[in-house]
């Protein structure tokens, strides 16, 4: 089978994580040949196989509804080129004349999120407002265009049928512990020294570039409290970013975070570690006592099964989704209160006995995640569809 992969939407985040751990499983598949097209930042990502063809678009970077328009008109060209039997759509948005049977893979809830559009208006950034709005309404018609719909959490395929009136299928994406874990590498000597200065104090660690929905501000919010309640204690929170602009993917605006610092006095408390490679990852979370994650949306939300991997407990807002991919192997808090936040840390800090039932919990839940069997349940799906067409 001839399976073609559309990942031009996967520029950084989760859609890398996603496309690094997937294609590597499905070239293990000798029966199986996959084009990728994909942009320089994913290409670079996907490992080489001899039965993968990395394609190239060779346009620039265009805006969301040019860029929609160009992929409609060219991606079909590229699918009958290379005589693939089946498309993977990978970036939310279908094909709307796919020439051969296609899986959308839908997994940004941004399109869905009321949170997201009211802290949008909140922040006056209209212009992002209005892109969301014109995503949202091309992601939505994309479920009804293609034959398949896939979602990586039950929670968020709920949510998408709701929206869209379509079935939608929930597949979890996988995890690979033993290659995550892999010490390939050591961390470069600046992070191990930003990490070694905060040795003796509580290390909280959140892992992810910045942006308005992963909420950073109830975060920051939450580490002053902390210190406040606990004089005694250190605390450092651990951030792969760095609240600076064009530090980050995206146009999102760190303003009103880095401001934040300065306001509640708590520059020296937050270690902004800039990003971190992927393989170097685990070194960052074995090094930290809790992972926290104030997100008022998610999809599925890798972190939480890599920390839990690396044997931190977890305090995450309380979304669904969250609930779903921890399952009893974290503590949760209302996503706007600060305040929760705080006290669920606090809460985990003032029990060892709690810190280890989470941590046991999360190591032991983790194994569940799989690639390959992700990566095998995708090729069902594929192989239903091509062999729908045949006959």
């Amino acid at each position: 089978m001839r399976l073609f992969i559309h990942a031009l939407g996967a520029s950084a985040g989760g859609g890398l994580t996603y496309l690094r751990n997937l294609v590597p499983h499905l070239a293990a598949r000798p029966d199986i040949e996959i084009s990728v097209l994909a942009g320089k930042a994913a290409g670079t990502a996907i490992p080489s196989a001899g039965n993968v063809q990395l394609l190239a678009s060779g346009r620039e970077e265009q805006g969301p509804l040019s860029r929609f328009l160009w992929e409609q008109r060219e991606i079909p060209k590229f699918v009958r080129k290379t005589g693939a039997d089946v498309l993977l759509s990978a970036g939310n948005f279908a094909l709307w004349n796919s020439p051969v049977p296609q899986i959308l893979l839908s997994r940004n809830s941004l399109y869905t999120s009321a949170d997201f559009s009211r802290d949008l208006r909140r922040r006056a950034d209209y212009r992002l407002w209005a892109d969301t709005r014109l995503k949202s309404f091309l992601a939505r018609q994309s479920i009804h265009r293609a034959q398949l719909t896939v979602a990586p959490s039950e929670a968020f395929a709920r949510e998408l049928r709701a929206w869209s009136g379509h079935d939608v299928v929930a597949l979890h994406h996988g995890f690979d512990r033993e290659f995550f874990l892999q010490d390939g590498m050591a961390l470069p000597l600046a992070i191990l020294e930003r990490l070694k200065e905060a040795e003796g104090a509580v290390r909280l660690l959140f892992v992810s570039h910045y942006n308005y929905y992963r909420n950073f501000e109830t975060l920051l919010r939450a580490v002053a409290l902390l210190k406040q309640r606990r004089p005694s204690s250190r605390i450092r929170l651990m951030l792969t970013c760095e609240l600076s602009p064009g530090k980050n993917p995206g146009s999102y605006r760190t303003a009103e975070a880095s401001a934040l610092l300065r306001d509640l006095r708590i520059t020296e408390d937050v270690v902004q570690l800039g990003t971190i490679p992927y393989p170097l990852l685990h070194h960052v979370y074995r090094a930290c006592d809790i992972y926290v994650t104030p997100a008022y949306t998610e999809t599925f939300a890798h972190p939480l099964v890599e920390a839990m991997a690396c044997g931190l407990p977890i305090v995450a807002s309380d979304l669904p989704v969250h609930r779903e991919i921890t399952d009893g192997a974290a503590l949760f808090f209302e996503r706007f209160s600060p305040d929760k936040l705080a006290d669920k840390v606090a809460q985990l800090l003032g029990s060892p006995a709690l810190q280890s039932d989470l941590r046991e919990k999360g190591l032991r839940h983790a194994a569940n995640f799989s690639w390959k069997e992700h990566a095998e349940r995708l090729l069902e799906m594929a192989k239903m569809l091509a062999d729908g067409l045949r006959h």
